[in-house]
């Protein structure tokens, strides 16, 4: 035997050797399985389809996304005109930046703003007051740039949570699918991952009269806000905050949120804001000394702490009844707090029986196309046929052994693609068996016929996987969820099936030619 034939043989070896290890359990997946079928794939993900979890369907308020943008626009003007000297308010109203100031300073807070913000334009003029809007183009890119960041920061917020191999991806223009797979507490995730973690920095009004505003006499400018806490008897207990609307500051100025220990010895969140924010920060403090100021988090009021003086370098501390893994996950929630809340479309909970009955039906298919493959090859090529069965087998360890070494998530399509697979195996050994074949008949001796049968079938067998794996490949970028599945499968298989094909199968003819001369293939 040769160098060449025992550097290939070893190699085969060493793949199958690493592929097993990669690949196989010390328990089999599915104990309820009939035993000629069990599939040893446990080291492989398996996707929500087969391990069963959660689909969800989210919808982006995007419009949530665009007025949280003009708070901060607001809240910038405010600082900036201030060190400035331009005596001007400004407040929201929908998506609009409303100024106020005297009639004379019309001219100087206009060229103040479109200054300041060109991506304003006026929209209104009245006595003392001017409305500004967000231009159409600009408002559209916040809206798209919510989408992505809130896919971004959910997928951040589940890898953190500790779901494994969940898939998040854009469907439509504002709406995000969430596949869970595995999780054991579906609800909890759920409402982890829809938390929006909006923070927002508001004045409590303690001059208007609450009772009155409890009744339903809520003053203009104004909004009723509840605080929870647990009682001693473990209640949970509600306490009205009426708030000025007006949002001063927003979480999307923090750069740092993490557990803390607040006075009383209890858990707390500890935030610090960036260099806008904390120049904001500060002049909000510095005008509101002797004021509430209550920290909102998603429309909740978890504290409203008196400001006794100026607070310079943007730090902040939100107390409220925490364990400590609630705070941890509040910090979570604010690091990666999302541009805008998600209402949910669809919930639906995939069961992990009706995942065992896809595997079992799946290996099933699997088992039973690849049995009629290998008895039909066997039948049609005889020992020839053996050999691409040998092949068909390296096949799918060497794709199991891929897959559990790139961490691959085994899906229903995916299960699909592997018989695929099979099939295209078949394929070029059948390419290659024919050629043989007219090189026999043509006279040739089996050892010539068999080089040039490979050599002749391997531009064809090239062409065919290469135009096969680049639709496997648009596939897998363009396409989302189960195409996907399909398309890892189908790469996978296609690259490996070009290996087993030209090297599996030539280095077994290669042995069988060196130990025997033979002067008859059996093909």
């Amino acid at each position: 035997m040769n160098k060449s034939i025992q550097w290939r043989l070893g190699l085969i070896v060493l793949s199958i050797v690493i592929a097993l290890f990669l690949f196989l359990p010390s328990t089999p997946l599915g104990a309820n399985l009939p035993d000629w079928w069990r599939l040893n794939v446990s080291k492989i993900s398996l996707g929500l389809d087969l391990r069963g979890g959660s689909h969800l369907v989210m919808q982006v308020e995007t419009d949530k996304a665009v007025e949280a943008a003009v708070d901060n626009i607001i809240a910038d003007l405010q600082t900036t005109a201030a060190s400035q000297g331009v005596a001007v308010q400004f407040s929201r109203n929908g998506q609009d930046v409303t100024a106020k100031f005297a009639e004379a300073l019309e001219d100087k807070v206009d060229t103040f703003v479109k200054k300041t913000y060109a991506i304003l334009v006026s929209k209104n003029r009245a006595k003392g007051e001017l409305v500004y809007a967000l231009q159409s183009a600009r408002a559209s890119e916040m809206k798209e740039d919510a989408v992505r960041q809130s896919k971004e920061r959910t997928e951040r917020r589940i890898n953190k949570f500790g779901v494994a191999e969940p898939n998040v991806y854009k469907q439509g223009t504002d709406q995000l699918v969430i596949q869970l797979p595995g999780i054991k507490n579906p609800q909890e995730a759920i409402s982890f991952i829809r938390t929006a973690g909006r923070l927002e920095f508001k004045l409590v009004d303690n001059d208007s009269d609450l009772q009155k505003a409890l009744a339903g006499k809520v003053p203009e400018g104004r909004e009723i806000l509840y605080s929870e806490g647990v009682g001693e008897t473990g209640k949970v207990s509600r306490q009205p905050n009426l708030v000025f609307k007006q949002t001063l500051l927003t979480g999307d100025r923090l750069k740092e949120a993490k557990v803390s220990i607040d006075e009383y010895g209890k858990p707390a969140i500890s935030i610090t804001f960036d260099g806008d924010g904390a120049r904001v920060f500060e002049r909000i403090t510095g005008e509101s000394i002797g004021k509430q100021l209550a920290i909102v988090l998603d429309g909740v009021v978890h504290s409203a702490p008196r400001i006794r003086d100026r607070i310079a370098g943007g730090s902040a501390q939100i107390t409220g009844s925490f364990t400590h893994d609630e705070a941890a996950r509040l910090a979570i929630v604010l690091r990666e707090s999302l541009p805008a809340p998600m209402k949910i479309v669809q919930n639906v909970t995939v069961g992990p029986s009706l995942g065992l009955d896809s595997i079992t039906k799946g290996v099933r298919a699997a088992v039973i196309g690849g049995l009629v493959v290998v008895v039909f090859m066997i039948i049609y090529y005889r020992l020839s046929g053996i050999i691409a069965d040998y092949a068909i087998v390296l096949n799918l360890v060497l794709l199991l052994g891929a897959m559990a070494f790139l961490n691959a998530t085994l899906t229903l399509p995916g299960i699909a693609g592997i018989i695929l697979t099979i099939g295209m195996g078949v394929d070029s050994n059948v390419l290659m068996f024919e050629r043989i074949r007219e090189e026999i008949r043509s006279g040739k001796p089996p050892r010539p016929a068999i080089d040039s049968g490979y050599d002749k079938a391997f531009l064809t067998i090239l062409d065919s996987h290469v135009t096969t794996l680049i639709t496997g490949a648009m596939l897998f970028m363009f396409g989302t969820g189960p195409i996907k599945g399909f398309a890892v499968t189908l790469c996978l298989g296609i690259m490996i099936n070009l290996y087993s094909a030209l090297v599996g199968t030539k280095v077994i003819f290669d042995i069988i030619n060196s130990k025997w001369k033979l002067e008859k293939l059996s093909i």
